[in-house]
């Protein structure tokens, strides 16, 4: 991959900035993107909304998110010079249905983002390839997948790239809710895309259907009360009157993202990296509390589960287990409550006394 024609003063390789966003937009393909359009690197057009969120410490354990905030409202602070951000999209839709364990017994639901291979990795290699390609037009870069100070969603509706649903979730007329999104700053001079109008109308389905109220108002999210932040970024002890509310999420919740309308349009990642890995689905609830540390980090070495470990795992497995299980899953609890790992043998007493109590 290599850019055209010899660069110019400002970094242009001789090119309008029309004709230079079209070719990155060509890269952006080659590379392996689905998607891709360009804002200009203005600062987030919700930056007060942001800092408002971050005033009330609605990101719970996610204190990284509160740190720098400047920087995350504007990417020129990111990136000296900064002129465009180039947004991208990666469809990663696996389906509806993973696979299912042969035996009887409670399963666990796992965000289908989840399902396999981490996207981190599937990611990172496409933006390094189109930033080496920016760079021989001339441009400097930073390139980010969730990873950086970047108010990615806000840049990707100026773009054009879909618009912000009242889930915070981005939507796309064509792929619905199922991508991921990913983003370079650079120094070069792109041509603008014009920016999506929001579609939401008057829908509310994703607030309707959040199951412990966590989209307190259209476009606001507590993530504390999230269950994707409390099975994969929170760190303690699960609030007692929330777990009831988890049923069978084991790892991340795509409730919000199923209801939404736009999904019906949605079609199948073309990348079979996301299609579920079956070891992933071949446990019941129960099955899961015997796994060690070693078992966990060879099932799941590549998997985004892994960053979430095995005991915080486990207790998001035992509250599971308390919302969903019957008497048949009370031995495997009960040894679970045994453990010497305080978080896992908590969350077991607790399902144990669900399932008695039913």
């Amino acid at each position: 991959m290599s850019g055209r024609g010899k660069r110019g003063a400002d970094g242009s390789g001789g090119m309008d900035s029309r004709l230079r966003a079209e070719e990155v937009k060509r890269l952006a393909i080659e590379a392996g993107f689905d998607l891709c359009r360009i804002a200009p690197a203005d600062p987030a057009a919700h930056a007060d909304v942001f800092l408002d969120w971050v005033a009330e410490e609605k990101y719970g354990d996610m204190h990284w998110m509160a740190r720098n905030p400047e920087r995350r409202i504007d990417p020129r602070l990111v990136v000296d010079g900064a002129r465009s951000v180039v947004v991208l999209a990666l469809n990663y839709h696996p389906g509806d249905e993973p696979p299912r364990p042969a035996q009887a017994g409670a399963v666990g639901r796992i965000a289908r983002y989840a399902w396999n291979d981490d996207y981190h990795d599937l990611v990172l290699p496409r933006l390094r390839e189109l930033d080496r390609a920016l760079a021989e037009m001339g441009g400097v870069q930073r390139h980010y997948v969730d990873t950086g100070p970047v108010l990615e969603r806000d840049h990707a509706s100026r773009a054009g790239l879909g618009w912000n649903g009242k889930s915070t979730v981005q939507i796309h007329r064509r792929l619905g809710t199922w991508f991921f999104l990913a983003e370079l700053i650079t120094t070069l001079e792109l041509a603008a895309d014009e920016p999506e109008n929001d579609h939401c109308g008057k829908c509310t389905r994703c607030i309707d259907a959040c199951p412990t109220g966590a989209i307190t108002a259209p476009h606001r999210l507590d993530a504390r009360l999230c269950i994707s932040y409390l099975t994969i970024e929170h760190k303690g002890s699960i609030p007692l009157e929330l777990r009831p509310l988890m049923g069978d999420r084991i790892y991340g919740c795509d409730e919000c993202l199923e209801v939404c309308p736009w999904n019906r349009f949605a079609t199948l990642s073309r990348e079979a990296a996301f299609q579920a890995r079956e070891p992933a689905f071949a446990r019941r609830l129960r099955d899961w509390l015997d796994i060690d540390d070693e078992t966990f980090r060879t099932l799941f070495r590549k998997s985004p589960i892994k960053r979430t470990k095995r005991v915080r795992f486990l207790r998001n497995v035992c509250v599971a287990l308390g919302n969903v299980g019957d008497n048949s899953d009370l031995p495997a609890l009960e040894k679970a409550a045994a453990s010497c790992e305080p978080l896992i043998a908590e969350h077991a007493l607790w399902a144990i006394n669900e399932i008695r109590t039913r």
